[in-house]
């Protein structure tokens, strides 16, 4: 379990590093605006990741089972299908950006001197999208495979180049030019196209018995059709998570520039509590999945709840750090001039501290659920919570006054504000825990077949 979860560990926390670079450079270097834009945008690079999972997630699982199995062969053709599948959908995910770019951020109801400087940086981004498609499907095949190394390994380079270019073309350093804003953009879609350049090197030339063969790129509908079976439903999942969360960022950005910049803020530093939970995730969706391509499902269940054991307690510890540390947290990523914002950022952390025991349940569980290739109920779980309990509390939480859809009547809210937003959110995740926790102690996961 610590082999393989100690490097998807780091690599997380550089993967985070990307975003609190841009977060710190934003909040020393730039204004109010481009912290609420900023916020966004981190919406975005967590979105993009999440579509290509409805190809990852079924890569992972089905290499991991093959692997498990001892059939290489199958598992480099998994590998191989799905660098196809997932060209094709990097192309229309493209293509759809370029098209509504523009519309996606109206519909975020980013304020209005935030949001050309959220198009500004969507424009950027869009054109290095299929290099993170090779990023987040060559990584979860090797993860697959038992190789957490070599994400952190590419991580580790994906960081370099961002934070070098980055800060050198925010701030004008040397002989750089001072493009501010803009800078930001570029510097991050460099660390993008480094990342997916070292993780097609290695697949090309061969790592942990897969590898890219011209032979085997042609289109094969069956094992696409496997591919999606389990990927869709979890891609779906994963997607309409940051769909939702979109939606939720909306009725925060209504209440103002403030909230959108606390809530960005609070976003960013909740993340560091994600490293160990994406870590053991990862452990346990590769666990699972061979421990019962190997067919031994006890081990394949007692691997998970270890998993949640460890990758909890750290979780939980960030919870601490986040109810006493808020105040020197939000110090290190914003000047004197945005007290206000640190002021409200403060108080979300003490909410979402006590978030982190139900988040860290549900988190780790659903990959072991994954991993053995049950994606539907985490799917059918991620709806119930957000659309029949988060939206509809954050509406009534945050908002002084809602009108009722359908009915055409209007109530009284309680008026919290983005807090209140934050409140909906630690109410999701633990109703999400209750319903996650009862189906892996169901154990119907266990007699899913790829």
């Amino acid at each position: 379990m610590w082999r393989l979860a100690w490097p998807v560990l780091v690599e997380q926390l550089l993967v985070m590093l990307v975003g609190l670079v841009d977060l710190w450079l934003t909040g020393h270097y730039l204004q109010q605006p481009h912290l609420a834009a900023i916020g966004l945008m981190s919406y975005v690079l967590w979105l993009l990741p999440s579509i290509f999972g409805i190809v990852a997630i079924g890569a992972t699982a089905m290499t991991a089972r093959f692997v498990g199995a001892g059939d290489m062969e199958s598992a480099n053709r998994v590998t191989n299908q799905a660098f196809l599948a997932g060209g094709v959908l990097a192309l229309l995910v493209t293509l759809g950006f370029l098209v509504g770019g523009g519309a996606f951020v109206h519909l975020t109801r980013l304020q209005a001197n935030a949001a050309p400087r959220a198009v500004e940086y969507l424009s950027i981004i869009t054109y290095v999208i299929p290099a993170i498609m090779v990023e987040v499907v060559g990584i979860a095949c090797l993860r697959g495979a038992g190789d957490t190394l070599s994400g952190f390994l590419t991580m580790a380079a994906v960081n370099v180049v961002n934070i070098a270019v980055g800060s050198s073309l925010v701030t004008g350093w040397g002989p750089m030019p001072h493009l501010g804003w803009k800078g930001l953009a570029i510097g991050t879609a460099c660390g993008y196209v480094t990342g997916a350049s070292i993780v097609l090197g290695m697949l090309v030339v061969g790592r942990w018995g897969l590898r890219l063969r011209f032979g085997m790129l042609r289109p094969d509908i069956a094992w696409i059709r496997r591919l999606l079976r389990v990927g869709l439903p979890a891609g779906i999942d994963q997607t309409a998570v940051v769909m939702c969360h979109v939606w939720f960022v909306s009725i925060i950005n209504s209440l103002g520039t403030l909230a959108s910049a606390a809530h960005g803020l609070g976003v960013r530093i909740e993340s560091l509590a994600y490293l160990p939970g994406t870590a053991f995730q990862v452990a346990a969706a590769t666990m699972a999945g061979q421990f019962l391509g190997a067919g031994d499902r006890r081990r394949a269940a007692r691997s998970v709840w270890m998993a949640v054991a460890v990758g909890g307690g750290l979780m939980c510890s960030a919870g601490i750090v986040f109810f006493f540390g808020g105040r020197w947290l939000t110090g290190l990523f914003l000047g004197q001039q945005a007290e206000a914002t640190a002021d409200v950022a403060v108080r979300l952390l003490k909410i979402v501290a006590f978030a982190m025991p139900p988040f860290a349940l549900s988190t780790i569980l659903i990959g072991g659920l994954r991993g053995a290739g049950d994606t539907r109920w985490p799917l059918l779980f991620t709806f119930v919570g957000f659309l029949l309990v988060r939206i509809p509390l954050a509406y009534y939480l945050s908002w002084e006054h809602l009108t009722v859809p359908v009915l055409n009547c209007e109530i009284e809210g309680l008026g919290l504000g983005v807090e209140g937003a934050w409140f909906a959110m630690l109410t999701d995740c633990i109703m999400r825990s209750f319903m996650v926790g009862s189906r892996f102690v169901h154990g119907g996961w266990q007699r899913v077949r790829i």
